[in-house]
């Protein structure tokens, strides 16, 4: 068994390495014939958005050359000098292919703002929730005024914090999975978009007492749906937000919706998106009860998954918190 998979695993090397080998022969016998690289055929062939960002990035990846694999991770103030040299190792003149600049800079600024952006979502995420810094108390506090605008937060540890979906007295101690980060989305979507946020934690306490109609609850089952934790579940959603982020599986509908560089906003603003489609997505489930939470949870990051390996897929968000996100 042990001979059986060396000789499998050296197999599989082989062809790895013919693969390349053959790549490259075609990539050659395509520029002999089209006099274009491969870099140029990707942005005159394929239309702006997360099909051509994805194809240059992979093409500058897997490049031989040393300038073209670190260009995907140069400082975005040397991405413009990094075009220039990109343009003198494959001999392009610029005054006669002054569109490839463009787009190769359009690309360079997501592929490179993505990693950045990734970077700035681990730093929140490694960040402990510290009770002894008041930037933080100051977020927590804002996050329920946000929530409860109408109802005055008696004391700092209290049993009302379960109100908005946190397990205990002290919410602290829910933060310790995604750090700072659960707390700045959960904020972002309280703030950004108040009416939607409050109807979410309306519903999720009880479906019954939300601002529906007895009709409309009828209408659409919803007075069968079992409620949930909506702080915990945010911080959940926030979770499967950074895993999608991680894995790539957000480039697709980033690099069709920033036309520069990703921030930090636009992925809050994801974050608000998936906690608006959750909530639905949950209602429609009708689970029995909270213990089919992973189920469901697991269920609806799949259906986010499938989605995004369109390549032309944007998540396209309806309420205030996206009005910022731009429809390709």
């Amino acid at each position: 068994m042990k001979h059986f998979n060396q000789k499998r695993m050296l197999i599989q090397v082989c062809l790895y390495f013919y693969c390349k080998f053959l790549w490259r022969c075609l990539k050659f016998v395509m520029r002999k014939l089209t006099g274009r690289c491969e870099l140029q055929r990707i942005c005159y062939n394929t239309k702006p958005g997360a099909s051509r960002t994805m194809k240059i990035e992979t093409s500058l990846r897997d490049s031989k050359s040393k300038l073209l694999q670190t260009s995907v991770s140069v400082h975005p103030d040397a991405i413009e000098k990094t075009i220039e040299d990109i343009m003198e190792l494959k001999k392009i003149n610029p005054d006669i292919n002054p569109q490839l600049g463009i787009s190769l800079q359009a690309c360079l600024l997501q592929i490179v703002g993505y990693r950045n952006l990734i970077a700035d979502v681990e730093k929140l995420r490694r960040e402990p929730y510290d009770s002894d810094n008041p930037q933080h108390e100051e977020m927590l506090l804002k996050l329920w005024k946000f929530l409860k605008p109408n109802t005055p937060l008696e004391s700092r540890i209290s049993k009302q914090w379960c109100e908005i979906g946190f397990q205990g007295d002290d919410p602290k101690t829910d933060f310790r999975g995604m750090g700072l980060l659960g707390l700045y989305n959960l904020q972002y979507f309280a703030e950004r978009d108040a009416t939607a946020a409050q109807q979410v934690l309306s519903d999720s306490l009880h479906p019954k007492c939300s601002k529906f109609s007895k009709a409309e609850w009828e209408k659409t089952r919803m007075d069968k749906a079992i409620g949930y934790s909506f702080a915990i579940v945010g911080i959940n959603i926030t979770d499967l937000a950074y895993n999608l982020l991680v894995s790539g599986a957000l480039k697709t509908h980033f690099y069709n919706i920033a036309p520069e560089a990703p921030t930090l906003s636009h992925f809050q603003q994801t974050f608000c998106y998936l906690m608006h489609e959750f909530h639905k997505f949950w209602i429609d489930e009708d689970p029995m009860d909270i213990m089919e939470f992973n189920r469901v949870r697991e269920k609806f990051r799949k259906r986010i998954i499938k989605q995004l390996q369109n390549p032309d897929m944007a998540l396209c968000p309806h309420f205030a918190a996206s009005e910022g996100l731009i429809n390709m």
